[in-house]
């Protein structure tokens, strides 16, 4: 692969859509940056354990606000995939902005399988984190992120490979002349 510019690609999903492997692939395929800050490095930098960050993010907006925010600063640098829940509506410069679909069904399956544990368990857990990042998202930046029509390519994952998914994407980066095979 040859990139034909600097190259910027904003991957987004819901948990379980498999956003972290695709834009980890991805950015191995492209050779750039993978930028996927989480509270895990914000922990890190702070001296804390993640327990503590997500304690205290719980009462605190700025933890959050924070990741998503230097999470852009990263992304702004240099080329790189920016894999994150709020990737393709936070990163506006993005080169090419990425939804991947799965159904509650799907996604709960790979957290299972990943984790392992109870499904129907997985499933609830499923449901009421996505509630609470929908109206955290909302509150925060007047987001909606069951809204993504905006983006250049949607891409239902339920029936797909990671290898698969990441083949789609640099295709399309060849179409919009981003990159060279």
């Amino acid at each position: 692969m040859t990139l034909n510019k600097e190259v910027r690609v904003a991957i987004s999903g819901k948990s379980g859509c498999g956003n972290t492997t695709v834009s980890t692939l991805l950015s191995q395929k492209l050779g750039v940056t993978l930028i996927n800050y989480t509270f895990r490095q914000l922990a890190a930098e702070k001296g804390m354990t993640l327990a503590e960050v997500i304690e205290a993010a719980k009462n605190d907006d700025s933890y959050d606000k924070y990741v998503d925010k230097h999470q852009v600063e990263l992304a702004l640098k240099e080329s790189c995939v920016l894999g994150s829940r709020l990737a393709i509506w936070m990163l506006k410069e993005a080169d090419l902005k990425v939804y991947l679909y799965a159904s509650d069904e799907t996604r709960a399956s790979r957290v299972y399988n990943r984790e392992g544990g109870d499904l129907q368990a997985i499933k609830d857990f499923t449901a009421m984190r996505d509630r609470e990042d929908t109206g955290r998202y909302q509150e925060f930046y007047g987001i909606d992120n069951n809204d993504y029509d905006f983006v250049d390519i949607i891409i239902d994952v339920n029936n797909k490979t990671p290898e698969e998914i990441v083949q789609i994407i640099l295709d399309k980066l060849v179409e919009k002349g981003l990159i060279s095979e």
